[in-house]
């Protein structure tokens, strides 16, 4: 039987000034089958799912809908013909309940909330979502929100639903059940397109794989018939391994000691509740958790960006062999201590580097404290700059470019880089590979190992489990700005770890370890 394409691109174009995103891109998705869109970052998914979605307007090119030609001029017009996107970052009102999130904008603003509860309960059921329409956003957990943002777009009629990273925060048993529910709309006849970098959930959840390369179609693979090997090869254009190597630790030592770290916010919140751990030399711990239990702050804890209510930090030298506290001393004074703590952030431009200058400068930033005067020299911190540039694979017109001007990927490389060049004794690392292609994903992770093996503390806060579980040679996981356990990570399972990171405040009490 022949299937009924929903979607077509015929000779898709978009170009923002001399960038072209998307080039003669030509791609069809049909009715009854998830579709999966992949490619390295930079290679123009988003862009193209945007202009499906009415954010953007092709410069060149048609789309059709039911196989008439469609003119998308914005999101209303998207509505319009049933198209309704589910976004990496949600946009919901957080002092609004489910109810009045999801029908928030409906046209001239006619609804009645009863019979709305009612229609919305009548979609949960359908699907099988599991929601408490009167539950406030600010109260909801982040599988909750993305639950009310894809029941928002099924509300208005949407049969052609795009999602962007949906599992990126998700637990793998919050991503088993939206997979499951995204079963079900396939098997209701809609279409589905989901934008991941997730080979193994492509391989799990989609009927068919497309593929991006530099802003061009390079084809689309039956997912029944193709490998991760395979998927790899037609987004990078070369084979590559897809293995980390991970050697048992060598002459561990305790180089950082937290005790009983308590962390409350400005708005009197308690962050992080008596966390203790100990990061050894040579070995890479690992820091699961759904986003915003604590990761950052205690991160920030340990660099000296944070105050804390108790506890202690205890450093122990390698260079003097004596144990010095971290409590209550600022980050140049760390530094000053002998303690090389290098943080990767999580808000790359942020925190880590300065966006307007150049990546000289920004090499620059961790010799100032150095100069006695306001003549700085710039040989140094421009051969490290080349160095990263060359080993990592910076795509830049040069190291006098502004931060700002390069991709997130290559702001990414450029952060690491850097922090890696400085020789730390303890690597603390966010995120290090988020807006990183697979490729430069794994030098990414080759550096942590070589620092491993030299001996340093690395310590790493990932979201992607089978990256945790394949590199780490101890995970904690966090929950509510508590350890609720710690497993090793050549015999735990990402089941395991997403059963921790769900864990409640009380579980975890005697978790500490």
């Amino acid at each position: 039987m022949d299937r009924q394409p929903a979607i077509e691109l015929k000779n898709i174009t978009k170009r923002f000034g001399k960038v072209v995103a998307n080039k003669d891109v030509n791609l069809t998705a049909y009715r009854g089958e998830i579709l999966s869109i992949l490619g390295e970052n930079g290679s123009g998914k988003t862009t193209l799912m945007n202009m499906i979605s009415g954010i953007y307007f092709p410069d060149e090119g048609q789309i059709f809908i039911d196989e008439k030609e469609a003119v998308i001029t914005s999101p209303k017009d998207a509505f319009s013909y049933k198209i309704g996107m589910i976004h990496q970052h949600f946009k919901l009102v957080d002092v609004f309940s489910a109810t009045e999130n999801i029908v928030l904008g409906l046209e001239d603003g006619k609804y009645n909330l009863k019979t709305s509860t009612e229609e919305i309960k009548k979609i949960s059921a359908q699907y099988g979502f599991d929601l408490d329409v009167d539950k406030k956003i600010y109260t909801m957990s982040v599988s909750e929100k993305q639950t009310v943002e894809i029941i928002k777009v099924l509300y208005r009629g949407a049969d052609i639903l795009i999602l962007d990273e949906p599992t990126a925060v998700l637990t793998p048993q919050e991503t088993e059940k939206l997979f499951n529910i995204l079963r079900r709309m396939r098997d209701d006849g809609k279409c589905i397109i989901i934008i991941t970098h997730k080979l193994h959930e492509v391989l799990s959840l989609s009927d068919r794989v497309s593929v991006l390369r530099k802003g061009e179609y390079v084809g689309t693979v039956n997912t029944a018939e193709t490998t991760e090997s395979e998927l790899t090869e037609m987004m990078v254009g070369k084979k590559i391994e897809l293995n980390i190597e991970r050697d048992e630790p060598k002459n561990t030592e305790d180089r950082l000691v937290v005790n009983g770290l308590t962390c409350v916010d400005r708005m009197g919140a308690t962050v992080l509740d008596d966390v203790s751990f100990t990061a050894k030399s040579g070995e890479i711990l690992g820091i699961a958790g759904i986003a915003g239990s604590g990761q950052r702050e205690l991160l920030e804890s340990i660099a000296g960006l944070q105050h804390l209510a108790k506890g202690e930090i205890l450093y122990l030298n390698p260079k003097t062999n004596a144990i010095e506290n971290l409590r209550d001393k600022t980050p140049m004074q760390i530094r000053n201590m002998g303690v090389r703590l290098s943080f990767v952030p999580e808000d790359r431009l942020g925190m880590g580097l300065v966006g307007n200058m150049d990546i000289v400068d920004n090499m620059m930033l961790r010799s100032y404290s150095k100069g006695h005067s306001v003549f700085l020299k710039r040989k140094k911190p421009k051969d490290l700059a080349m160095r990263i540039i060359r080993d990592l694979e910076v795509v830049t017109p040069s190291a006098s470019t502004p931060v700002r001007r390069l991709s997130g990927g290559n702001v990414q490389k450029v952060l690491v880089g850097r922090e890696i060049a400085a020789s730390p004794t303890v690597l603390m690392v966010a995120y290090p590979v988020r807006g990183l292609d697979i490729n430069s994903s794994y030098m990414i992770y080759n550096l942590l190992n070589e620092q491993k093996a030299k001996g340093v503390a690395v310590i790493f806060v990932g979201e992607d489990l089978d990256v945790l579980v394949e590199l780490c040679d101890r995970i904690m996981v966090i929950g509510s700005g508590r350890i609720t356990g710690v497993v090793d990570g050549r015999t735990t399972t990402k089941e395991e770890i997403g059963l921790l990171m769900t864990k409640s405040k009380q579980e975890g009490e005697n978790a500490n370890g």
